[in-house]
């Protein structure tokens, strides 16, 4: 395949709906998508993101088809509907894990001969839906790909070639292990810490008392449960131990503040804050002292 001229996507939520915005606005390719809520849809069809809904008989004239719902449902989909997909059209799921999805849908895509390659953007707001969804949510963002094992360096080319020119300035290839493993830490452990974070008593009366850091600290905190559940429960293993590694480190901070212990609490600020420097490149602290 050497382009891709009529998109399909399911799911028209935040990541589906600035999906279908996106395209629309950065390429001339026909889009259709399809969404459980009838508003949405009516939304869509109105704002002009799509040309109209993802139908069975579309399904079969779409070149690309993604999937941004949660990993039950989209399993689902994929099975009730892999008999629509003509022979060597492409199918790239945007779910936040990987090995619960791939393992299932790799095969019903070799059994009924398109193309399937996960995928997961790297962009996001804490507020949901289509009516927050826009045509520039991944600009300068990374898309991560996780082709199974075998798939065509030429549609690796082609995907790449198209996520660049909808914006992502990034494409990193995974697998689906390495994927999971990461996102663990990079993004649920984040929710879960700032889920934790607002439940302090104290949060009920931060008014006139925060600032960036409790901005920060607490956006993510605004979260769908439902989804936010199964994604958690998809990637148990690997949060667990990223969870672990956090209650451990808290706790020595908690050490070294009920102790008074001065010189560990600063050696244990100044080990974080070198983190984060050699992250972005800077020198240790110390070195710039």
């Amino acid at each position: 395949m050497s382009e891709i001229k009529t998109v399909g996507v399911v799911g028209l939520g935040l990541i589906g709906g600035s999906m279908v915005k996106t395209v629309k606005y950065k390429t001339d390719c026909t889009v259709y998508g399809i969404d459980l809520s009838k508003e949405t849809m009516a939304l869509a069809e109105m704002s002009g993101s799509i040309d109209g809904p993802l139908t069975s008989e579309r399904i079969s004239e779409c070149d690309l088809v993604m999937i941004a719902i949660t990993p039950g449902a989209l399993i689902n989909w994929v099975r009730e509907n892999a008999k629509y997909f003509k022979k060597d059209s492409m199918l790239v799921d945007l779910c936040g894990v990987k090995k619960v999805v791939m393992d299932e849908v790799e095969q019903i895509a070799k059994d009924n001969g398109f193309i399937y390659v996960g995928g997961h953007p790297m962009a996001g707001k804490e507020v949901a839906g289509f009516i927050n969804a826009t045509e520039h949510l991944y600009g300068n963002a990374s898309m991560i790909l996780c082709p199974p094992q075998g798939t065509d360096i030429h549609i690796m080319d082609t995907l790449k070639s198209f996520y660049k020119t909808i914006g992502f300035r990034t494409i990193v290839f995974s697998d689906k292990d390495e994927h999971d493993r990461i996102i663990a830490y990079t993004s649920q452990l984040a929710h879960v810490t700032s889920s934790a974070y607002i439940k302090s008593p104290t949060s009920r009366s931060y008014m006139g008392f925060s600032a960036g850091s409790y901005r920060d600290m607490t956006r993510v905190a605004r979260l769908d449960p439902d989804m936010w559940t199964e994604l958690f429960l998809d990637n148990a293993d690997n949060l667990e131990v990223e969870l672990k590694e956090l209650i451990k480190n808290l706790q020595d901070y908690y050490d070294a503040l009920h102790s008074r212990d001065e010189e560990k609490l600063h050696a244990l600020l100044k080990e974080g804050l070198d983190i984060k420097l050699v992250q972005r490149g800077e020198k240790s602290w110390k070195e710039n002292k």
